[in-house]
């Protein structure tokens, strides 16, 4: 299979499910209109009801819902043939993620800003609410230990990246900073602060930071998860505009750079996908494709945890009722374009269908699967 034929097939499906689909729902069924007063401006308070231009709002949404997940989910979904994960991803995104994000934002603003779980009591009643307010409590307090417990195994393991991740704040900060109180012009200021990230790898190469194994009776790794627990709680209370805000926008533009870079490799050096379609050659240890396929891969093609980000967060930002076209299912379509560029990568540029099956031989690559799972929000 020709990988740039599969890539622009994907892109053309995803793409029209922007152009065309978002369209209808956004106009027919939600009939978004900028009459309508949102919550950003009706209870604005500069903590958590901020107007925001809606490429900054975008770059939240956008990198609170694509981590790893729709990096992980599509390359172990693969083992299955390329066109199941293929087409999850494709359709999933434009006909599951894209409404999805969208209509629990509009859900959103329509009722004051309020939250999915906050809002679930209108149909199952206070007690099924408050049942589901714990379990969204316990499932984000879950993931936030799981999502320390591998960021602390980082810098202890990458030394190097010790200055990129946490100079990555300082930069967030300054644009914040940049944005609202000094109103510099947005494409600068979204430039700077982009060559700023960059520029944070090389000095984080040059001084590595490695912490004592030993520090006050805990190990190198609790410490630090100590650390990101304290920065969680402080970054909890600051002004969404000062840190939240800027930090996902410019994270996002850098990984958008990413896509760009992913998808221009593929057309110009248009590898061979030698993964099969459908893979009736499977490991012994691989279960059933049905449902695993759609719980392997849920970010990239649909999750409930986009549900929590956009009205939990991105409702209570939005500057006009129309921008939660652009911000809740172009941010979904952005998650969907990261899976369909893993997908073709993970299954094209081997030397032969032999070495992509050596490669996958197992579906539980040393546990790092099901580990995943265990820590993936969706």
């Amino acid at each position: 299979m020709n990988s740039i034929v599969l890539t622009l097939i994907g892109l053309a499906i995803i793409l029209a499910g922007y152009l065309l689909y978002s369209k209808f729902i956004g106009g027919k069924l939600y009939r978004l209109n900028d009459a309508n007063v949102t919550p950003a401006h009706e209870f604005q308070d500069g903590v958590d009801f901020v107007p925001t231009n809606k490429y900054v709002l975008w770059g939240h949404h956008f990198t609170s819902v694509a981590g790893a997940a729709p990096i992980v989910g599509p390359a172990v979904a693969v083992i299955w043939g390329w066109a199941p994960a293929f087409l999850w991803v494709t359709l999933g995104t434009v006909f599951f993620a894209g409404m999805h994000d969208l209509g629990a934002l509009w859900a959103s603003i329509r009722n004051k800003g309020q939250s999915i779980g906050t809002l679930s009591g209108r149909y199952i009643g206070n007690r099924g609410r408050n049942l589901f307010l714990v379990v969204i409590f316990l499932l984000l307090l879950m993931v936030n230990a799981a999502f320390a417990t591998v960021i602390s195994n980082l810098l202890v393991s990458q030394p190097t990246s010790v200055i990129p991740v946490w100079g990555a704040i300082v930069v967030a900060l300054l644009i914040g900073q940049a944005i609202y109180k000094l109103k510099w012009n947005l494409v600068l200021v979204s430039i700077v602060g982009v060559v700023a990230l960059y520029a944070l790898i090389l000095v984080g190469d040059r001084f590595p930071i490695s912490l004592p194994d030993t520090i006050m009776g805990m190990s190198a790794g609790a410490f630090w998860v100590l650390i990101l627990f304290v920065y969680a709680g402080i970054a909890s209370m600051l002004p969404v505009w000062m840190l939240l805000q800027p930090r996902d926008y410019i994270n996002g533009l850098q990984l958008f750079i990413g896509l760009g870079l992913l998808y221009g490799a593929i057309l110009l050096s248009n590898p061979t996908i030698v993964a099969p379609a459908y893979n009736n050659n499977l490991p012994p240890d691989t279960p059933s494709i049905v449902p695993l396929l759609f719980v392997t891969i849920a970010c990239g093609a649909i999750s409930g945890f986009h549900g929590m980000v956009a009205s939990g967060t991105s409702s209570k930002q939005l500057d006009k009722e129309t921008d939660a076209r652009f911000v809740g299912y172009f941010g979904a379509v952005g998650e969907g374009l990261l899976a369909l560029g893993t997908i073709i990568a993970v299954t094209a540029g081997f030397e032969s269908l032999a070495s992509w099956e050596e490669t996958y031989s197992a579906f539980n690559q040393g546990g790092v699967v099901a580990s995943w799972m265990r820590a993936d929000p969706s």
